[in-house]
């Protein structure tokens, strides 16, 4: 079955009760809508709660990340006001820009916990009991999922001893103290390795969470917990479950045409404009936010299939107007803004794999991981050679920036090094001065919100804030 984008009647009701005046991090307000013994009496009925966990997922994290780095500028024609406060580092617990995530992931953790507690009470016969696993796996790494975008975003730091976020194992009412960065990444390491023995080979509809999914989130985890081994393999489960784009194929990837390297994708269907994600770099004839010209001038404009599929040129808009606009979230002409969140792709896997074989000190594996992805990108691409791990990672850092524009990764890897957050001037002329973020300073960790930490005495603030 495919996921539909849907925003259940209560997930505003959700969140507006977290952002105001919610007692627990668990969202208790779903107790008085959700009673797991009345709602999951059958496996279909988990499936129903499990699609609704699903739909928790949204792009603020890509948009939240594309306002805070060099990833995009603010143009003068943008008038709305939307964002510039993230965009200018004016980052405090009570921006909601930085901290709608927090919310939003817990409440989607939520309700995987409250799929993952009725499990035992469902009968299941014949067919539904392999189905059942199914789900059970799907929920199991859709927490760990979750968990780890919360790590990426308000972790003090990607160190073991560092303040993660709570990990949330079963819904219920507390009020849980920061579990530590390798506290999380244990926790979420648990749920995938049991996922992975549930979930079915033959289970490849990409809207959902799948066998070479669960491989490419262990990459993305073992990456940042610098397990360089495990990213190799499970990098490599997922390269060799869906292989590369072909350079006729890719731009199709960006207009929901083409499934290539789609390893795991957030569906999404018309609704209001607020829905979409290319509602968040355009409204209509109004460029939001566009690409800076320090990423536009990376690529390679006449030979890089990712150029045209990302950026747009138009020279037509008029005076004042901004000539590039983010094309990666365009949609298909008829449904302006309207495109599917690829989440996982092989693209990010042949990186990852790279990093950890040059941190491994096997630079020329490595490199030919990055040739291979350019290679594809790029016609003509000549391969290079690298005389050392460093200038490997530092040509990986520029292709990451490049192959995950618009992806919701740029802040956080520039965290994973502690390299500060940089404009070019031609990039920050509405910025008022936010041109250099160093680590330490309001913005490079987002806070926890205000809301929580006022509720939760056990919680407790980034530093900084």
């Amino acid at each position: 079955m495919t996921i539909r984008y849907i925003k259940y009647t209560f997930t505003l009701l959700l969140l507006l009760c977290i952002l105001a005046c919610n007692k627990q991090l668990d969202l208790s307000p779903t107790d008085s809508i959700i009673d797991p013994g009345r709602t999951f009496r059958t496996v279909n009925d988990l499936n129903g709660g499990l699609l609704g966990a699903y739909s928790g997922l949204t792009y603020n994290t890509i948009y939240s990340v594309s306002l805070m780095t060099d990833e995009c500028t603010l143009p003068s024609e943008n008038g709305t006001g939307g964002g510039v406060a993230t965009y200018r580092w004016r980052v405090d617990p009570s921006n909601t820009t930085v901290t709608a995530s927090f919310g939003e992931y817990y409440i989607a953790i939520d309700r995987a916990n409250r799929v993952l507690g009725a499990m035992s009470n469902v009968p299941a016969k014949g067919d539904e009991i392999g189905l059942k696993d199914q789900y059970r796996g799907e929920a199991l790494a859709l927490r760990a999922y979750c968990h780890f975008q919360l790590l990426q975003s308000y972790a003090e730091a990607y160190e073991p001893a560092a303040m993660g976020v709570p990990y949330m194992d079963t819904s219920v009412n507390s009020f849980p103290a920061r579990n530590t960065f390798g506290e999380v990444i244990a926790g979420i390491e648990r749920d995938l390795q049991l996922s992975k023995t549930l979930i079915p080979a033959e289970a490849d509809d990409n809207t959902r969470i799948t066998l070479p999914a669960i491989s490419a989130i262990q990459a993305r985890v073992a990456l940042y917990a610098k397990k360089w081994s495990d990213a190799v393999t499970y990098a490599t489960e997922a390269i060799d479950a869906l292989p590369l784009a072909s350079a006729s194929d890719f731009p199709g990837i960006w207009k929901d045409t083409k499934e290539a390297e789609v390893i795991w994708k957030l569906k999404q269907v018309a609704g209001s404009n607020d829905d979409l994600i290319g509602s968040a770099y355009f409204d209509r004839d109004v460029a939001l936010y566009v690409p800076s010209f320090e990423l536009i001038n990376l690529f390679d404009k006449t030979n890089d299939v990712r150029y045209p599929a990302y950026i747009q040129f138009d020279d037509t808009r008029g005076a004042g107007n901004s000539e590039y606009l983010v094309n990666k979230y365009f949609g298909s002409s008829g449904s302006l803004g309207l495109a599917d969140i690829k989440l996982l792709r092989t693209g990010e896997m042949y990186l990852i794999r790279a990093e950890a074989l040059a941190e491994s000190n096997r630079v020329g594996d490595g490199a030919a991981d990055l040739n291979s992805l350019r290679a594809a990108r790029i016609n003509g691409y000549t391969p290079q050679s690298f005389n050392n791990k460093d200038a490997l990672i530092t040509a990986l850092y520029t292709e990451r920036f490049k192959e995950l524009a618009f992806e919701g990764h740029r802040l956080f890897d520039l965290r994973r090094r502690g390299l500060n957050v940089t404009r070019n001037p031609e990039d920050a002329i509405n910025a008022l001065g936010a041109v250099l973020l160093k680590p330490g300073q309001k913005g490079y960790v987002f806070p926890i919100p205000d809301a929580e930490t006022k509720a939760n005495k056990n919680m407790k603030q980034n530093p900084g804030y």
